[in-house]
């Protein structure tokens, strides 16, 4: 079987960066080990070529997997930013299908299944030399901050997705309600790369040294976070260390956190690093704000934090009331680090079998499924 496999808003390079441990890296590693899949083109949308040069003189571009018929196609353009409206965005993808198109038929693929975490792919890609077409929504795209000029193009893309009958893998039943496939629809969450988990590095000398009890945080700082919660918490445990690790996107939003002595801002830590501090901290936070983004959510942090063992704190949201038992659920974040803390660290055996029981294997086998059993009997020429 033959798949082509395009991102959303990533190219193969950052990625491999970033540690290919998003959900969309993981579901393209599944698809390189998958025995059934014989030859697999990884599709990028078209990038401006005067920033991949200067991006790629400032930093190499890392070398695709050889073998296992992986293959790798970045298409390129002068433009140097998307376009937004409908009828732009229509044309944009049917460009980029047709190119898709000529590269399937040179390098040999056979009516291929396309997987697609891009929703305007999904949407406006008429794809009809594809065998299937899924799409996998990994975040309800429509809210993010970052693509809200695109909000309109994007609602535009699940509106045809639907009208097109295309199936939806997502990984919250949230996003489902948003999209409302009329093909088949399948909600499966993230989940954790076990062998990642099973023989952690210690946590950094500078985390270790911090007063305890020391609670962790892991993510993009941006305007998700309820900082009024957590800075409440901070006042209200002036003993314990809060940590918060990732990219500062929105410096403003955390300035009343910067100005409290027990909380820590630190910037984004390698895979390995990630590891450690899970595995070293009290307890770990999720304090996302309630709206239409975090309902559609399934954190993949909060399965990393259940990977490591630690038990955790968290704001009350439906896509992680159902998660395990070992997630306090609050309106008070101070109330549930409390109990987080008092239930302790998760035995060896049990937090190595939620891995188990929670990996990215089991997780997207349904993926896979969805997309490759919807291939028809009669070929369909590239």
């Amino acid at each position: 079987m033959d798949v082509l496999f395009s991102f959303a808003y990533a190219t193969w390079g950052t990625a491999v960066a970033r540690g290919m441990c998003f959900s969309e890296d993981r579901l393209v590693e599944t698809l390189i080990d998958d025995r059934r899949v014989e030859r697999l083109l990884v599709a990028e949308t078209s990038r401006s070529l005067p920033i991949k040069l200067l991006k790629d003189r400032v930093r190499k571009p890392p070398q695709p997997p050889t073998g296992n018929g992986f293959s790798l196609y970045g298409p390129t353009r002068l433009r140097r930013s998307d376009p937004t409206s409908i009828r732009a965005v229509e044309g944009s993808f049917r460009h980029w299908d047709a190119r898709l198109r000529r590269v399937c038929r040179r390098r040999g693929l056979v009516r291929p299944a396309v997987i697609t975490t891009h929703p305007l792919i999904a949407g406006f890609a008429p794809l009809e030399w594809a065998s299937s077409v899924t799409y996998y929504a990994y975040d309800d795209l429509a809210e993010l901050p970052e693509l809200r000029r695109y909000r309109p193009a994007i609602l535009e893309a699940y509106r045809r997705v639907r009208e097109l009958g295309r199936g939806v893998a997502a990984v919250s039943p949230a996003i489902l309600e948003v999209i409302r496939p009329t093909g088949p629809g399948i909600v499966v969450p993230n989940g954790v790369d076990p062998e990642e988990w099973s023989s952690p590095q210690p946590a950094p000398p500078w985390f270790r040294s911090l007063p305890g009890p020391r609670l962790l945080y892991v993510g993009s700082l941006e305007s998700r976070v309820d900082v009024e919660a957590l800075a409440t918490a901070a006042r209200a445990l002036p003993e314990a260390s809060f940590v918060l690790v990732g990219p500062l996107l929105e410096p403003d939003h955390f300035a009343e956190l910067r100005m409290l002595s027990n909380v820590h801002l630190r910037p984004p830590a390698s895979r390995s690093e990630v590891v450690g501090l899970v595995t070293a901290a009290d307890a770990c936070l999720l304090p996302h704000l309630d709206s239409a983004l975090t309902r559609a959510m399934s954190p993949l942090k909060l399965y990393e934090y259940l990977a490591g063992g630690a038990p955790v704190a968290a704001l009350d949201l439906k896509p992680i009331r159902d998660v395990s038992s070992r997630v306090v659920l609050r309106e008070d974040l101070g109330v549930a680090i409390a109990e987080a803390l008092a239930m302790g660290r998760a035995p060896e055996s049990d937090r190595r079998a939620f891995a188990e029981a929670n990996s990215w294997r089991r997780r997207q086998e349904p993926i896979l499924q969805l997309a490759l059993d919807a291939v028809p009997d009669q070929p369909v020429a590239c």
